[in-house]
C-alpha cells in the first residue's frame, strides 16, 4: 500500500510532505536508520513464527523489500499491494523472482481483492504479513479479516505492523492530545492527511475489528531494546507488531 508512514505525523516538522510510491518510496524507506531497524525486527520475528519455506502472503507489499527477502529465504511469497506504482516498481525489482515463479505478484485493484476468489496462485497461506502499517490505511478491517480467513490455512495467522497510537514522541505534541478523548472513547481516530490518510487505532480496537476470525495473541514492541523494561518498551517504538490467529470456529469450517 502506498503510504509514507515513517514520516506521517500532522506536526509537520522535517517530514516528507506527500505520498511516496515506487523508486521514491523505495529510496526514502531504506534511507532511514529507524525504518531499517523497524524492518529487520519485523523480518526476524515472521521467521520465528512460521517454519522454513512457510507460505507468506505480504498484504500492503509495497516495493516489493520484505516480498524479495523472504523469496531469497525459501519462503513461498504472494504480494498485493493497491498501488499501481509500488506495483510497477515491484514487478522490476522482484522481475527474477517473479519469472521463477518463487514470488506471485496479485494485481488486483483494492475492490476486487477483498471481495473476488482465491489467492492467485492458489494456494492456502501459513501466515499473512503487513509491514509498515497497512492496515492503518483500511476503512473496513472487518471485511479485511475475512479475506485474510478465506486466504489462510486452518492454522493461518497474521502478523501486523501498525502505529503505535501511544508513541512517545507524539503523546508529546497538542495535536495528539486534541484527539486522545476519541481514541479512548472510540478506539480510533482518523487523520486526513495532507499525507496518506489514515486510523490511528488501539490495539483493543484491532483485535476487536479482527472477530470473528481472528483473535489477538501477541503484541511486541517494533523494535525491543535491552536498556528498557518491557513495559517502556511499547511507548518508544512508532509500531507495534500484533499477531493474530485464527479463532476455533475458523479452524473448525476449513478442515
Amino acid at each position: 500500500m502506498s503510504n509514507n508512514f515513517p514520516d506521517a505525523n500532522p506536526t509537520g516538522t522535517s517530514y516528507v510532505e506527500r505520498t511516496l510510491a515506487g523508486a521514491e518510496y523505495f529510496k526514502y524507506i531504506t534511507s532511514v536508520e529507524s525504518d531499517r531497524r523497524a524492518r529487520a525486527a519485523f523480518q526476524d520475528l515472521v521467521q520465528r513464527i512460521v517454519p522454513p519455506g512457510a507460505a507468506l502472503f505480504d498484504f500492503g507489499a509495497g516495493a516489493g523489500i520484505d516480498a524479495r527477502f523472504f523469496a531469497e529465504r525459501g519462503f513461498k511469497v504472494e504480494a498485493y499491494d493497491s498501488d499501481p506504482r509500488m506495483r510497477d516498481f515491484f514487478a522490476e525489482y522482484c522481475r527474477d523472482l517473479l519469472e521463477t515463479g518463487r514470488i506471485v505478484l496479485d494485481a488486483s485493484c483494492f475492490r476486487e481483492f477483498v471481495t473476488l476468489g482465491p489467492a492467485v496462485s492458489g494456494r492456502r497461506f501459513d501466515l499473512v504479513i503487513c509491514n509498515f502499517a497497512p492496515l492503518n490505511l483500511i476503512d473496513d478491517l472487518k471485511e479485511l479479516f475475512a479475506k485474510f480467513a478465506a486466504l489462510t490455512a486452518p492454522d493461518g495467522r497474521i502478523l501486523a505492523s501498525v502505529l503505535n497510537p501511544y508513541f512517545i514522541d507524539e503523546l508529546r505534541t497538542r495535536w495528539w492530545w486534541r484527539r486522545a478523548l476519541r481514541l479512548w472513547r472510540r478506539g480510533h481516530y482518523f487523520l486526513p492527511g495532507p499525507q496518506a490518510p489514515h486510523y490511528r487505532r488501539s490495539v483493543a480496537n484491532f483485535a476487536a475489528l479482527s472477530a470473528p476470525h481472528f483473535r489477538l495473541t501477541r503484541a511486541f514492541p517494533g523494535i525491543s531494546s535491552s536498556s528498557l523494561n518491557a513495559r517502556l518498551q511499547f511507548f518508544t517504538c512508532r509500531y507495534l507488531f500484533l499477531l493474530f490467529e485464527k479463532t476455533q470456529s475458523q479452524q473448525h469450517v476449513r478442515q
